[in-house]
């Protein structure tokens, strides 16, 4: 059997093309083809998850079973009562599965674990936002069917962005406008051809051309070089535009299907701080992280007076938040150096705005500082990649 990994090969783009056309003619007529869809969307899972990659296929239907029985068990429990250990329980089990996928290789020689599959990181953002979203009595309610094309929704199954289940359903339930339509239409084929520009000849200039060389040379030279600085550079751009170019994909085919799927990214290096970057870099995961983790974390803290100083809270959810973001990457050091380097960034960009605030009108602020703040932020946010790229842990301990 065929299999094909999401926007990696020029025909999977053909069958893309030929699966879409009679979804996006549909709605230009006014009219969803909901079963068409389905079939669509269940022929593109078995080319990702089919063939070669059959065992990933059987831990993806696993793993999405065990997620509704848990989300319908948390539901109906909900109804009826509220208690927090119940909740923090079926949050746990949720996320057990993406721990033991994460933890496996650490335990195990490097070997994966049998119930890991492509994008099982995401698929976990989403239950996870459902569970919470339950238990805030924002969810009353679950469809099975628009569950499951909820979780499973083809264009962004392997790395996102991730969306949100009431947002979801919103674009999905219902049939836009032809002018709608068409202007979804129009920008949807625009964010793909705008992904092969990234993805597929500036991450292949920095990525396949460039990268091999001046890892190379920065290895040979040893320790700390010039040719260190040029692979940071190098790697930032081969990060962006591979990951952005591949969010483009995923966001441009949700557009011709009439979903409205959150974009990723805001051209990140023009950030005029470090927290203004967390604003326009992975957007979906970073807002995920606040909404889920750091808000309630300070709400906690809050409640329970844990803390009584705002600026010494909102630093323990930093910290929180960009470890438990370190961990989640990967257990080894400089996944976790990259979380703190980012709360510790963050912190001190806290600090100095709240210095700045204070002493406005000694403190100049012009184009020079702009460009000044956007330059340094660019050079701040591209040595974090160095680091989360293991170059260093290659360059200085292998």
């Amino acid at each position: 059997m065929l299999n094909m990994q999401p926007y990696q090969d020029p025909t999977y783009f053909v069958f893309l093309l030929i699966g879409l056309l009679p979804i996006a003619v549909g709605l230009m007529y006014g009219r969803r083809f909901r079963i068409y869809e389905t079939l669509i969307s269940f022929l593109f899972l078995l080319l990702t998850f089919g063939g070669v990659k059959w065992e990933q296929g059987v831990a993806l239907s696993g793993y999405i079973l065990f997620e509704m029985l848990l989300i319908y068990g948390y539901l109906a429990y909900r109804k009826k009562k509220n208690n927090t250990f119940v909740f923090d329980l079926a949050v746990v089990l949720s996320i057990l599965p993406l721990v033991i996928v994460k933890v496996s290789p650490l335990l195990n020689n490097g070997k994966e674990s049998i119930i890991g599959f492509l994008g099982i990181s995401y698929l976990t953002f989403k239950t996870v936002g459902m569970i919470m979203e339950i238990r805030d009595g924002i969810i009353k309610e679950v469809d099975f069917k628009e569950a499951l094309h909820f979780l499973l929704f083809f264009p962004t199954i392997s790395s996102g962005p991730i969306d949100r289940y009431r947002r979801f359903l919103g674009d999905y339930k219902k049939t836009p406008s032809r002018e709608k339509y068409l202007e979804l239409l129009d920008k949807g084929i625009w964010y793909i051809f705008l992904g092969f520009l990234y993805k597929f000849i500036l991450a292949y200039f920095f990525g396949v051309l460039l990268q091999p060389k001046v890892s190379a040379l920065a290895l040979a030279h040893g320790g700390w070089s010039w040719w260190v600085v040029a692979y940071m550079y190098v790697f930032s751009m081969n990060l962006f535009f591979d990951f952005a170019g591949y969010s483009l994909f995923a966001v441009g085919t949700s557009y011709i299907m009439g979903v409205k799927t959150p974009m990723n990214f805001n051209k990140p290096f023009i950030s005029k701080n470090i927290k203004d970057f967390w604003n326009r870099w992975h957007m979906t995961l970073s807002f995920w992280f606040r909404d889920y983790i750091y808000m309630r974390l300070v709400f906690f803290i809050m409640k329970k007076k844990l803390l009584k100083s705002k600026i010494a809270i909102a630093n323990v959810g930093y910290l929180t938040l960009f470890l438990i973001m370190g961990f989640w990457h990967g257990i080894t050091w400089y996944y976790i150096v990259y979380g703190l380097y980012h709360a510790l960034a963050i912190i001190l960009c806290d600090a100095w705005l709240r210095f700045k605030k204070k002493h406005k009108e000694h403190i100049p602020h012009n184009k020079f500082t702009e460009a000044f703040a956007i330059f340094m932020t660019f050079n701040v946010v591209c040595f974090s990649f160095l680091i989360f790229s293991g170059f260093l842990d290659k360059l200085f301990f292998a």
